[in-house]
């Protein structure tokens, strides 16, 4: 499975109307840490492939208003949402390894 493309077009329903926990990297083209972290999300995606999880990314700079109403104010920032709210909120960047063991919390 690739990881999703959010927008602000698709955010609410593909994000905040999920039926499953979503996992959102904000992030930027510009950031050095985003571009250390972008791998380790892809490999997540498809390490929870066929798992009831949807993981996907969202450039925070060409879609400011999801990121806005999320207060995300540091990237790289990943969320995951459950039932359309934010559940859990990581700044900076963390290991896969962290974020599976966060990931496998929800589904």
């Amino acid at each position: 499975m690739a990881e999703h493309i959010f927008t602000d077009d698709n955010f609410a329903s593909e994000v905040e109307g999920s039926d499953v926990p979503v996992l959102v990297d904000f992030w930027a083209p510009w950031c050095g840490p985003c571009k250390i972290q972008s791998p380790i999300v892809e490999e997540l995606a498809h390490d929870f492939a066929g798992k009831p999880i949807k993981i996907g990314k969202l450039d925070a700079q060409d879609h400011p208003n999801s990121a806005g109403k999320y207060q995300v104010m540091s990237i790289p920032t990943l969320m995951i949402f459950k039932n359309g709210k934010p559940v859990e909120q990581l700044v900076g960047l963390h290991s896969k390894e962290v974020l599976a063991e966060k990931l496998n919390a929800y589904i």
